[in-house]
């Protein structure tokens, strides 16, 4: 079983929670790690992903730590939605 990891960067511009993550996080940019894993069996490469994780500063770290923790894609992509959604402070 063939399987790749992508990162990427994802700027939220108001704090925002994700399902599953028990605090609300602030705004800021933040890697998302997606581990895919090859299908087996077909005439050309392709890939379903297994795993989406999101690197956030740990929980009552006062330092740098971060910590990685699985999310679901789509609580990924409904955080992103309602960031998008969300009024600015400044009001436009």
């Amino acid at each position: 079983m063939t399987i790749r990891s992508r990162r990427e960067m994802v700027t939220f511009k108001h704090p925002f929670q994700i399902r599953g993550i028990d605090r609300r996080l602030p705004a800021g940019a933040y890697e998302v790690v997606t581990d895919e894993e090859m299908i087996e069996g077909l005439s050309f490469a392709s890939y379903r992903r297994v795993a989406t994780m999101i690197m956030v500063p740990a929980a009552g770290a006062r330092d740098a730590r971060m910590e990685m923790i699985s999310i679901g894609s789509v609580d990924l992509s409904d955080a992103q939605r309602n960031d998008a959604s969300a009024p600015d402070r400044d009001g436009s």
